[in-house]
């Protein structure tokens, strides 16, 4: 069989996870796959060439990317002159929207099949900017079950393939093996603390974050409190304002080990972003808190460019609220701390929860890899003609 060449381009921790799974499940199915292009620790585990490495990637919010434009310009640049040269069969973007959307146009334009896996959330806000992407890519992978039917709506190519996190989640956590883990005991009340995996976002919301922890763990003396950090950058930024704010929390600061904190919590205050699916996979009951940068905000809300009741990700599953959410000015201590006591205090709705975070994780269950990698691997059948040796791909589109 030939070999398949796939140039992909991941942006942070979560890209990165995804597409070494991707990487894995590709191979698994033409085993001769080469791969390159921006990579983080687990895709270049996986096999990938690292044309560039995942972190120079990022950045966040609208104007907050304003300072380091110059330079993602060139790297842009660079990886299309790269890729070119590469021939690849196909480009892949994995998340990072804004830097995939202008780097998949290129690259189309040179005639190369291009798929964009996770869609932007152009459903949420700014949904103009569909035509763009039916431009870019010839394929959106959904993680996230309505999102096809919005692009049916516009004529683009999109397939709903489940999400990643549903297949390596199990479906009954075992919270006793993850406190045994973690060295907490079995009947302890856990307070896991999640303020984001960017060091920006952790600027914006640790303070708030601490601080209602202070406020519940006056109210609970007992409880333990965890905080699992998503890597150095992320913990340093973090224990700068423990060190400045709340000095005298007991706190157990993590590094990594996000998945084990969130599974053997009772109660997660946790950043917006896929750390709150990962909770609720987790069957973790949360408050979920964002913050982007003021110009950044300001812009949203004067353009009314967010259209969406909710804006985290078990609400919009859910289609109700099932976490608190807390937005910009929104995000203060006592109102945070007040409904994570009452997450704690309320059984009946604790149990609600568990019961709709199985259905949720359920739906999203659908072998995520494997079907993103037979749904690529029948793009470039339909476009080339190739047979790469794919069995019949299940629909997850509708």
């Amino acid at each position: 069989m030939a070999s398949l060449r796939v140039a992909i381009v991941a942006g942070e921790t979560s890209g990165d996870a995804l597409g070494a799974a991707l990487i894995e499940a590709l191979r698994a199915r033409v085993p001769e796959c080469q791969v390159a292009g921006v990579a983080g620790p687990k895709m270049r585990a996986a096999g990938c060439e690292a044309l560039a490495d995942a972190h120079e990637l990022a950045v966040m919010g609208l104007f907050e990317v304003l300072p380091h434009l110059p330079r993602l310009l060139r790297l842009r640049a660079r990886l299309v002159r790269d890729i070119v040269a590469l021939k690849p069969d196909v480009f892949i973007g994995v998340d990072y929207q804004q830097f995939n959307l202008g780097l998949a146009r290129r690259l189309k334009a040179r005639g190369f099949a291009t798929v964009q896996y996770v869609s932007p959330q152009v459903w949420a806000w700014r949904q103009g900017r569909v035509r763009t992407i039916g431009r870019a890519f010839d394929l959106v992978l959904c993680l996230l079950p309505f999102e096809p039917a919005f692009y049916r709506e516009h004529a683009v190519g999109a397939q709903f393939v489940g999400h990643p996190l549903a297949d390596q989640i199990a479906m009954q956590p075992d919270r006793g093996a993850a406190r045994a883990a973690l060295g907490l005991a079995s009947h302890s009340t856990v307070l896991a603390l999640l303020p984001g995996s960017r060091v920006g976002e952790v600027q914006r919301l640790a303070a708030a974050f601490l601080r209602a922890a202070a406020l519940l763990s006056g109210r609970r003396p007992k409880l333990q409190i965890i905080a699992p950090m998503a890597g150095p950058a992320a913990r340093q930024e973090f224990e700068r304002a423990l060190c400045a704010l709340e000095p005298a929390l007991q706190l157990r600061i993590l590094d990594g080990q996000a998945r084990t904190a969130l599974i053997a919590a009772d109660v997660t205050l946790v950043a917006s972003g896929t750390a709150t699916l990962e909770a609720l996979l987790c069957r973790c009951p949360m408050v979920v808190a964002y913050r982007v940068g003021a110009v950044t905000a300001l812009l949203l809300r004067a353009l009314r460019l967010v259209r969406l009741p909710y804006f985290s990700l078990p609400n919009l599953l859910g289609g109700e609220p099932l976490a608190p959410e807390f937005l910009q000015e929104a995000v203060r201590p006592e109102p945070m701390a007040r409904a994570l006591e009452q997450l704690l205090d309320d059984a009946p709705r604790r149990e609600y929860l568990q019961s709709r975070f199985q259905s949720i994780h359920e739906s999203l269950r659908q072998d995520g890899a494997a079907l993103a990698a037979a749904a690529v691997l029948q793009l470039l059948r339909e476009r080339t003609g190739r047979d790469w040796g794919i069995e019949h791909i299940h629909s997850g589109s509708g």
